[in-house]
């Protein structure tokens, strides 16, 4: 089979990215750019106050994730500071 004829636009992964995105974050671990510390969501350092939400690494202080809760109808995420986001699955 041909690439192009196994090619299909992002509405094909909605299904997953539903199944990932829709859980509770904080227990998925992540990886941080700039020490590779591998730690858990929840155990990030909360920056953000008023913002939204700025997650920085608790060792090396990279901003790992920026989240603007401010832009009406969007959240603006930026995930740039993660090297690796491993989310547990339902039966996890």
């Amino acid at each position: 089979m041909q690439t192009e004829e196994m090619r299909l636009d992002g509405n094909a992964a909605g299904g997953v990215l539903r199944d990932i995105f829709a859980r509770d974050m904080t227990a998925a671990l992540a990886t941080c750019i700039g020490c590779e510390r591998t730690s858990p969501v929840g155990t990030l350092l909360d920056y953000g106050g008023d913002m939204g939400v700025i997650l920085r690494c608790p060792t090396c202080d990279t901003v790992m994730l920026r989240v603007v809760v401010s832009t009406p109808g969007w959240f603006r995420v930026d995930a740039s500071g993660i090297a690796l986001l491993l989310i547990p699955s339902q039966g996890a």
